[in-house]
């Protein structure tokens, strides 16, 4: 059977993140040079939830010297590394090459310095994970088969959300908006955070942010 959560997490759990970092990303990363992805993830790592490396260089380098056997493939208890474009023989040695450079990034304070444009995908959903839940879970194609308007997709987001998540949406339109990106850079960031849809006219999706932050941010009952 698969392993519970709480197992998971003790074996696997910062090292799914890391990995997840990856997606549509090269694993490039050289024994001199961490790629973009494994960058991304120090990077917000570090600024966020720095105690959280040292786990990531722990369990990366338990799993590449340590794989799981026969049993634990036959009874589920594993973490399956997705295709990430490398053969499967040179996977061991490339979880160890993370694993140092996540060492090296803790004992000699290598911080990727912030960046105003988030570099990946990944980077974008770890900066502004309510944001992205709302954009994908509101906005995507099929927004205009279930709602009559953009204006109807924010005011049903309003009445159905927690009051604590629809503040957080608006806190983190808010630190977008403060970035001060290039209009080009701002569509960039939507449709990576899941926006499938064009702003309504005749707003450019910064414009259209920042009415959807003030709607959010003001009494429910401005949306009866």
């Amino acid at each position: 059977m698969s392993m519970k959560p709480l197992e998971f997490d003790r074996r696997y759990g910062e090292l799914d993140q890391v990995i997840s970092a990856y997606a549509g990303q090269s694993a490039d990363d050289t024994p001199d040079r961490p790629g973009r992805a494994l960058t991304a993830y120090l990077r917000h790592t570090w600024h966020t939830r720095p105690w959280a490396l040292s786990v990531a260089e722990q369990q990366l380098r338990a799993y590449a010297e340590n794989p799981p056997g026969r049993l634990r493939h036959r009874l589920g208890e594993f973490y399956p590394v997705p295709d990430i474009g490398l053969p499967e023989a040179e996977i061991q040695q490339w979880l160890l090459v993370l694993a140092d450079h996540i060492r090296w990034s803790i004992e000699e304070g290598r911080v990727p310095a912030p960046v105003a444009l988030p570099e990946t995908h990944w980077e974008w959903h770890a900066r502004f994970p309510e944001l992205g839940q709302f954009l994908g879970g509101w906005f995507s194609q099929d927004m205009p088969d279930e709602f009559d308007d953009h204006d109807t997709a924010v005011r049903d987001y309003a009445d159905s959300a927690d009051p604590t998540l629809v503040a957080r949406v608006v806190g983190e339109v808010r630190e977008l908006l403060a970035l001060g990106l290039e209009e080009v850079d701002y569509a960039v960031g939507v449709a990576e955070l899941g926006m499938e849809v064009d702003p309504p006219a005749p707003y450019a999706p910064s414009g259209w942010l920042a009415v959807v932050a003030e709607r959010l941010a003001g009494p429910r009952a401005a949306y009866a």
